[in-house]
């Protein structure tokens, strides 16, 4: 049985241990995500799209992808993750972004290899992570590895600034609130001028230790929308007061945005309802001298 977290993560219950356990017993060979995977309906993935206006400057828009929670392992279907991707190439983003919790149950050699061919297959300007909880809660190493031989730098408190000709937008990547270190003042102490605030974090808890700081955007994952949701909502959600107030979709934390994805995968059962997995198309404007807008349209693809 597994007792503790296999990497730097904490909170690694002994609840938590029993489950995964008596799970990687129960999914032995990853039949459920196979089985899943020959549904055509567990192939659907819902593409928000948000538009936000930077200040005036040189340079033509930025698009910006953003996907959380893929959750490689036995409860989510191969074909589901690539049909991701696919929307992603198809949609040419300038940036990816990835919101943490990779993998389900442990970080095995064949899963990191998926994780590294999906990610790898995008080709991009800039590609970022964060880690979530699941991750720290297995070979956390291992996964940053995977994500560096796809292109993608990982983030942890940590500040990117976009490539030119998008250099004063920055991204703090955030470690995860819960399970890791989660310390904003040291990521927003690295900004040294003005610029437009990405942060990527992997649980809407993050805001909590954000008071104070400036951004513009917040994006989060890892509340799945509930998973097991009802028409009027999720039933249930991760612990956390934030995860209550932000379950997905677009909403306000004072006057600033925050983004919550439903994510991709899946954890402990193989199933969604009313909280169908969902990526984000961010574009990035650049009219002259116009006040930042926004604008949301929700498509099935």
């Amino acid at each position: 049985m597994k007792r503790a977290s296999y990497g730097r993560g904490r909170g690694f219950t002994a609840w938590r241990g029993i489950l995964e356990s008596a799970l990687a017993h129960a999914y032995v060979g990853d039949w459920p995500a196979r089985l899943w995977g020959f549904l055509p309906s567990e192939r659907e993935v819902t593409t928000t799209r948000l538009t936000l206006t930077l200040p005036p400057g040189d340079g033509r828009a930025c698009r910006i992808a953003f996907i959380s929670d893929l959750h490689i392992g036995p409860t989510t279907p191969i074909p589901l993750l690539e049909r991701t991707f696919d929307i992603i190439r198809h949609e040419r983003p300038d940036v990816l972004l990835l919101g943490g919790d990779y993998v389900f149950l442990e970080a095995y050699p064949h899963r990191l290899a998926t994780l590294s061919r999906l990610v790898g297959s995008i080709p991009c300007d800039a590609k970022l992570a964060v880690l979530g909880n699941h991750d720290l809660w297995t070979w956390d190493h291992a996964i940053t590895a995977a994500l560096s031989k796809a292109g993608a730098t990982v983030l942890v408190n940590d500040v990117v600034e976009l490539p030119p000709p998008w250099s004063d937008v920055v991204v703090l990547g955030l470690d995860d609130p819960w399970t890791g270190n989660c310390d904003p003042c040291a990521a927003a102490a690295k900004i040294g001028k003005e610029a437009f605030r990405l942060v990527l974090c992997h649980s809407p808890d993050g805001l909590s230790s954000l008071t104070g700081i400036h951004f513009d955007l917040f994006l989060a994952g890892h509340t799945h929308g509930g998973q097991i949701a009802m028409p009027s909502g999720p039933i249930v959600l991760p612990n956390g007061p934030m995860c209550r107030l932000y379950p997905s979709g677009l909403s306000r934390f004072e006057s600033r945005l925050v983004y919550t994805s439903r994510g991709i995968g899946t954890v402990d059962l193989p199933l969604r309802t009313f909280a169908p997995p969902d990526l984000l198309m961010l574009e990035l404007e650049r009219p002259s001298a116009q006040p930042m807008a926004v604008a949301k349209i929700s498509s099935v693809e």
